[in-house]
């Protein structure tokens, strides 16, 4: 249900769409659909779901090789695009009969990693390091402490048993694998980008692994990707439909979509962001996903949203049909997604892409690069090679300090919030840099846990129920290979508040110098770097051990700011 502006703005879209032919030239991957750059060479998801139906053998295969080894849990190594697709997968269907848990790690925190390994048992873990470049820090990283965990509990002859690898042919992570004699190598598709890989072997490899009926997963997405074909007309076309519906909104300032997700397929929304984010924040344009945001009355909306309600019909929940009604009676844009059920996953996954890449082509970007996050990575790697060199990352002071909290910022942003003499100042002048039309982003590079979610998510509510503002929340440095391209280079409308701690426990990376905490350090310094240098409001607050306590006094200040 849209507003009667929008929808005839949306109608003029696709009526575009008809009368050029849009739909079958995206389908012959014509890049002129976008800016004529390269983005016909990054269309080899289109038809991908298709291919993976006529190898089913492959995956039969290391289902029954993982089901007879008795492995107890598989743990996948990844980031970004080979890492949230099984991270939906796991979340929405749990443990399978027969077959190992799946665990995901995606954080360089060492409280996690420690977490995590406490969680499974290494002697009977196999272990899928997920990665398209095979370059990527992150999971060279996880893999070099891994191998050698496991190495100390299987012996030097069997550890290389107990890996799979998944990534681009000829890749680094190739060349580890043969030199490591992994268990099974496979290969994605160069023409596909992460964030378009979730039918690809990235996502459809750790489905076979934890005893999903691939089969009847990618037979339910051919029927959607059957529905969006080269030969459906825009005005019938889901995927097209939706995203002329996306575009559209954002490039009349309607640029922020809240993920509204049944409590079944929740994750979803995580895997919806970084398509969303890394795919058309960029240019100064874009769409701003909002996830995990917890449904208000109406009046706490900006008239900058559109809400993307995916309802699980074999599990919906009653709170959420209420509150989506009183969201379309006020007059907001809702757009409403029956799912079937959870085998149905794959459609939305094909929906959502052709949708993101419709509303790339409206806004006009080229929906398939993601130059802001080379940029973070960059600044990262500068820093992890500083600290092999010299044995430590470069000194930094604080601009202002309060009540043991510690706050860093770039020469603007300190000019900016100058005048402050206490940590409630500080926090007041920060929060009044947020006007209509801005979204408030808090990205905590602390363990990701439902004790610091839950106080991180109290610090967000308050910020949308006083300003009327969207609230992002992201746990580095898994958003940096997700959201991080929309806040660097989407639209200027993002305050952002990072939050840094001194982790309680630290342990190096093996052949490195470094430890996996100096890794999140640099990270976190890196992501802020190129938020300071594309002109970002941001504000640094580095907080001591005691996690709990500094968030909490963080919180309180807060509160009483927005007051």
């Amino acid at each position: 249900m849209l507003p009667e502006k929008l929808e005839g703005l949306v109608k003029a879209s696709l009526d575009d769409w008809k009368k050029n032919d849009k739909v079958r030239r995206l389908w012959q991957r014509d890049a002129s659909v976008w800016t004529g750059s390269d983005e016909g060479q990054w269309l080899g998801w289109l038809d991908i779901a298709e291919k993976q139906l006529a190898q089913l053998d492959v995956f039969k295969k290391v289902a029954a090789d993982v089901k007879k080894t008795k492995f107890k849990h598989a743990l996948l190594l990844g980031m970004g695009g080979s890492s949230l697709c099984p991270e939906v997968l796991r979340m929405t269907f749990g443990k399978v009969k027969g077959f190992p848990v799946l665990h995901v790690l995606d954080s360089t925190d060492p409280a996690q990693i420690k977490a995590i390994e406490a969680q499974v048992d290494l002697k009977s873990t196999i272990c899928i390091v997920s990665s398209k470049s095979g370059s990527t820090l992150e999971p060279n990283i996880y893999k070099q402490y891994f191998f050698e965990q496991i190495k100390k509990k299987v012996g030097a002859k069997e550890v290389g048993n107990r890996f799979i690898a998944i990534t681009d042919p000829g890749s680094k992570m190739q060349q580890v694998a043969e030199a490591d004699k992994f268990r099974h190598i496979f290969f994605g598709v160069p023409s596909i980008g992460g964030r378009y890989s979730a039918l690809s072997n990235f996502g459809m490899i750790p489905a076979a692994v934890m005893g999903l009926d691939v089969a009847k997963f990618l037979k339910n997405t051919q029927e959607m990707v059957k529905a969006c074909g080269a030969g459906v007309p825009a005005d019938k076309n889901p995927g097209v439909v939706l995203g002329a519906i996306l575009g559209t909104a954002a490039t009349q300032g309607i640029d922020k979509v809240t993920i509204i997700s049944s409590p079944g397929i929740a994750d979803l929304g995580a895997w919806l962001e970084q398509l969303l984010a890394e795919s058309t924040g960029k240019q100064g344009k874009g769409i701003v996903p909002v996830d995990r945001e917890k449904l208000a009355k109406p009046a706490a909306y900006g008239n900058d949203r559109v809400f993307a309600y995916l309802r699980l019909e074999t599990k919906p929940d009653k709170k959420q049909d209420a509150a989506v009604a009183a969201l379309e009676k006020h007059g907001l844009p809702v757009v409403r997604i029956s799912v079937k059920n959870t085998y149905n996953l794959g459609q939305e996954f094909f929906r959502w892409e052709i949708a993101t890449a419709v509303a790339g082509a409206i806004i006009g970007i080229n929906a398939f690069n993601q130059p802001d996050v080379e940029a973070s990575k960059i600044e990262t790697r500068k820093l992890t090679s500083e600290y092999e060199s010299t044995g430590k990352l470069p000194s930094e002071s604080p601009f202002f300090e309060a009540e043991g909290l510690k706050f860093y910022a770039d020469p603007k942003n300190v000019a900016a919030l100058s005048g402050a003499a206490t940590l409630l100042d500080l926090m007041k002048l920060h929060l009044d840099r947020i006007r209509a039309g801005d979204y408030f982003g808090v990205l905590g590079y602390i363990t990701m846990n439902e004790a610091n979610e839950g106080a991180l998510q109290v610090i967000r509510h308050n910020v949308r129920d006083v300003k009327k503002v969207a609230t992002v929340l992201g746990f580095g440095p898994r958003f940096l290979h997700s959201t991080g391209q929309a806040y660097k280079g989407g639209p200027d409308t993002g305050i952002f508040l990072q939050i840094t701690c001194d982790d309680k426990i630290d342990f190096p990376v093996p052949g490195q110098k470094y430890t996996f905490g100096v890794v999140k350090a640099a990270q976190a310094r890196g992501d802020f770097a190129v938020l300071a240098e594309r002109g970002r409001r941001a504000l640094r607050v580095h907080i001591g051990k005691n996690v709990k306590t500094d968030l909490a006094k963080l919180a309180k200040a807060m509160q009483k700011a927005l007051a």
